[in-house]
């Protein structure tokens, strides 16, 4: 299964204590729906779980039947058709929420969201119906779609609202009508958890925790590689220029305290200047200085580069 799909099975577990919060619940699966309308319309469901809840929730709520066919659809995949069968049965389900007008301006009426738990719950209804979120080991995002503009941008007005979380939602224009999306990982945990998906925000926190924990360590390591990097290339140098010296004039022309440093690093082409510092009992930027030094007494001798170069050609001539 999907993360979407553990999400709204996890949802459908949760019992509404208060009959305020079912019809709130009940609200959000039927206004988010294309069952909500005086015309006979069918919805199609992929999940068992969200169909029956629909339908047992406007048994309950709304007392209308909500019909649920099991259908099969291309590449043999399940899914449900859901209808409310008969005018009246679904013109009582419009005035149970306040719609009363045959043409149904489909608008959230906020007098069915009395209390913050109403809203929870009336989110709740709207995500299982028509909300779905990317599995966080891929990306954030989490969306809800509708092909009413008015819906999209209420809904969007209720998130930026919702108290005790802090959610800025974004609508955005598809060919089949609008998006209302969540793309931050720290909203799209404060709304799973405000509806109750607390297992899929939990997972949720789990996954972003190992992704930064993963992301620093490749941090560290990428910084460690360059240091090292950057090391060998300048002991590559050095050591070029103590050769050159020693072959032109012997490391005995340098003075004790440059021989010595010269000594230590041809010795040991990986150590750091702060290893060298501890060993020569001296600071680091003292040993940068003694180094500087020894490049700077091998560029009077003449270039480190152009000996191996030329070195390099007479072995060629050579051979």
């Amino acid at each position: 299964m999907s993360f979407a799909s553990d999400c709204k099975e996890e949802l459908c577990k949760i019992e509404n204590k208060r009959s305020c919060c079912l019809k709130a619940e009940c609200y959000g699966l039927l206004l988010f729906s294309k069952c909500f309308s005086p015309r006979e319309t069918r919805m199609i469901c992929e999940n068992a779980a969200v169909a029956h809840r629909l339908a047992e929730a406007a048994a309950v709520s709304a007392d209308v039947y909500a019909e649920v066919r099991a259908q099969q659809r291309r590449k043999n995949t399940g899914a449900f058709s859901i209808a409310i069968p008969g005018e009246d049965a679904r013109l009582r389900m419009l005035a149970s929420f306040g719609h009363t007008d045959r043409a149904v301006s489909l608008h959230i009426h906020e007098e069915n969201l009395k209390r913050d738990c109403c809203v929870a719950s009336f989110l709740r209804g709207v995500f299982l119906v028509c909300g779905t979120i990317t599995d966080p080991n891929k990306e954030y995002h989490l969306e809800f779609s509708t092909p009413h503009f008015h819906l999209a941008q209420e809904l969007a007005a209720l998130l930026q609202r919702v108290p005790a979380a802090q959610l800025s939602p974004a609508v955005a224009k598809r060919k089949s009508g609008y998006m209302v999306y969540l793309k931050e990982s720290g909203a799209i945990e404060d709304f799973l958890t405000l509806i109750g998906a607390v297992n899929a925000a939990m997972a949720l926190m789990q996954i972003k925790m190992y992704k930064e924990a993963y992301n620093n360590m490749n941090r560290v390591s990428n910084c460690e590689t360059a240091n090292l990097d950057k090391t060998y290339s300048a002991a590559s140098r050095q050591i070029a220029a103590i050769a050159l010296i020693n072959d032109k004039v012997g490391l005995d022309a340098l003075p004790d305290d440059l021989r010595e440093a010269a000594v230590l690093r041809l010795h040991n082409p990986e150590m750091s200047l702060r290893e060298m510092s501890g060993r020569l009992s001296i600071s680091r930027s003292g040993v940068n200085h003694r180094l500087r030094r020894i490049l700077e007494f091998a560029e009077t001798l003449g270039s480190p580069e152009k000996e191996a170069a030329a070195q390099r050609t007479e072995k060629n001539g050579n051979a």
